[in-house]
This record gives C-alpha cells, sequence and structure tokens, in this order.
C-alpha cells in the first residue's frame, strides 16, 4: 500500500448522521427558546443519512446504545463515492 494511500486511510473525518432538515426564517429561528418543537419533514420511521462533508453515504436506523444514540447501519455508498464525498477525484 502507499505510504500517502495509508495516510489517507489513518484520517479522522466528522460523521453527521441527519435526522431531517426544515428551512426557516431568520425571524422564526431567532424566536427559539428552550422548550420549542421543531417538526422535520422525515417520518419518524424513515431512515436515517449518514453524512460526511454534508454529503449523504449511506443510511441507517436509529438505535439506542446504553445511555446514548446511535445508528445501524443499513446501506453504505463505494469507497469511490466516499472519497468523492470527500472531495476527492
Amino acid at each position: 500500500m502507499p505510504t500517502d494511500l495509508a495516510t489517507i486511510l489513518k484520517l479522522t473525518v466528522p460523521v453527521i448522521v441527519q435526522l431531517g432538515e426544515r428551512h426557516m426564517s431568520m425571524d422564526d429561528v431567532l424566536s427559539l427558546a428552550p422548550g420549542a418543537l421543531l417538526e422535520l419533514n422525515k417520518p419518524a420511521e424513515a431512515e436515517l443519512e449518514l453524512l460526511i462533508n454534508n454529503k449523504s453515504i449511506g443510511q441507517g436506523t436509529a438505535v439506542k446504545v446504553g445511555e446514548n444514540f446511535g445508528i445501524r447501519v443499513s446501506s453504505v455508498d463505494s469507497p469511490r463515492q466516499i472519497v468523492e464525498a470527500l472531495g476527492g477525484a
């Protein structure tokens, strides 16, 4: 394995699990307060998006792991698509 590839494979990247999204006016954002509820555009039973660099690389379902949340991955893009999500060619 070339040294540069080995180095790349050791990089750590932020992984985001997206529940859903919602567009709001700045006025509505500024009026948020503790206890406010935001309804998202995704059904509760829908799979969650697994993102790297704000680009989807897979999907999964929410699970409870001890006292934390986790994601059970159900699908992952190809390594090529993941590298492209990171900004590679």
